[in-house]
């Protein structure tokens, strides 16, 4: 196990180090930081003896992960169910048009075995969970986040709290993008910044609100930038920093802030000892506690096959160009809350969007207009593709 935020020895003070840790391979893979005298052996030993779980293999885990393993980070660990799409591959550049419908996480590690056939990649096909995160994460020197909800970075930024383990979060959304270091040292941790997530729909989804492609690559590799600072303890951490990117004005900002000393988690007196329901506290069950009756991929197309039922698309119409449903109806959500819809109070709608939350304000709005025979597609269009690839 590394020691996370030691100081390296660096310019002319710098050990030469063994090369004989290295195989030949490994010596000609590496020769370019060997000539770095802040890294040279010594350090690219460090990293080769380091280890990293990444949440995620995503936008912001495709550049993550492929600079960490080129750089020869010795253990990464990834966690991923998800599968590939057509719509992830403009950011996603770990995936290529002959991985649509396959794991992300087999198809990735196998494209990172590829880059680096000299580290180890461990691969937890599952979602993070409040049961396995502490155990996942305890295996791990140190963490980066590129999940894109708030209860995976609550639950995320706890586990490393009560594991000890830092964490290097960043977020994008639209042209923007921000990253900070969490719980390294005596620094302050998420909760810290954000005690309490925003309000359920206040902040769209990158499938709802849409992200420049390139922006991910960026605010990725800045991660992988204070990943591998952490591990070789050069430069000046991102811990009590917000960096923010603004893509279209090229310009980089900071927010400092401080562990807060009340801090539920972090702090003097804590009142979170163990992970806790973090889709309740972050208010994403919404679904479940609406009165809107959720319907399955799996009884949406056997009702689309055997009735007359509607299904209402309320999504922009770029994203139904790329993608829709058969003999659907396209009612942009804006127009559906302002007008309704031109059917007959007694039909039966089935409405859907991406992810199932707009759809669900839509059923919502027309409950309430009098329609009684209104479900909302459990997971939206993003859902039915996952129990439907082909």
């Amino acid at each position: 196990m590394i020691k996370i935020g030691g100081q390296a020895e660096t310019g002319a003070g710098l050990v030469p180090g063994n090369l004989e840790v290295f195989t030949e391979h490994e010596l000609a893979h590496y020769s370019r930081h060997f000539s770095l005298r802040e890294v040279g052996p010594d350090g690219q030993a460090r990293l080769k003896d380091a280890s990293v779980l990444l949440v995620g293999l995503g936008g912001l885990g495709s550049p993550l992960a492929m600079y960490l393993a080129a750089a020869g980070v010795g253990r990464i660990g990834i966690v991923e169910f998800d599968t590939v799409d057509a719509s992830n591959l403009h950011r996603q550049v770990l995936f290529g048009n002959s991985q649509v419908g396959t794991a992300k996480l087999a198809s990735g590690a196998e494209r990172l075995r590829d880059l680096n056939p000299h580290i180890a990649i461990d691969e937890h096909p599952c979602a993070l969970t409040r049961d396995n995160a502490r155990e996942l994460i305890s295996r791990y020197d140190l963490v980066a986040d590129g999940a894109d909800n708030f209860a995976t970075r609550y639950l995320v930024n706890d586990a490393c709290v009560l594991e000890g383990k830092p964490l290097v979060s960043a977020s994008i959304l639209a042209f923007e993008g921000q990253l900070s270091v969490y719980n390294q040292g005596d620094g302050p941790c998420y909760r810290c910044l954000f005690p309490v997530p925003p309000p359920p729909g206040v902040v769209p989804s990158c499938a709802e609100g849409g992200v420049l492609g390139v922006l991910p690559g960026v605010m990725g590799t800045l991660q992988a930038t204070e990943v591998i600072k952490l591990v070789l303890g050069l430069g000046d951490i991102a811990s009590g920093r917000l960096v923010h990117y603004d893509a279209l004005a090229l310009a980089f900002s900071n927010f400092h802030f401080a562990r807060d000393p009340a801090c539920v988690i972090c702090g003097d007196e804590p009142t979170i000892t163990e992970l806790v329901d973090y889709d309740a506290f972050c208010g994403s069950n919404a679904a479940a506690d609406s009165l809107v009756p959720q319907m399955s991929p799996v009884e949406a197309a056997e009702l689309l096959e055997a009735t007359d039922a509607i299904f209402i698309d309320v999504r922009d119409m770029h994203e139904r160009l790329a993608d829709s449903l058969p003999r659907s109806e396209h009612i942009p959500l804006a127009e559906l809350l302002a007008n309704g819809v031109p059917f007959p109070a007694a039909s039966q709608l089935v409405i859907f969007c991406a992810t199932g939350s707009r759809s669900l304000l839509a059923a919502e709005s027309l409950i309430k207009r009098g329609y009684a025979l209104v479900h909302n597609l459990d997971g939206g269009l993003s859902g039915w593709r996952r129990a439907f690839p082909s």
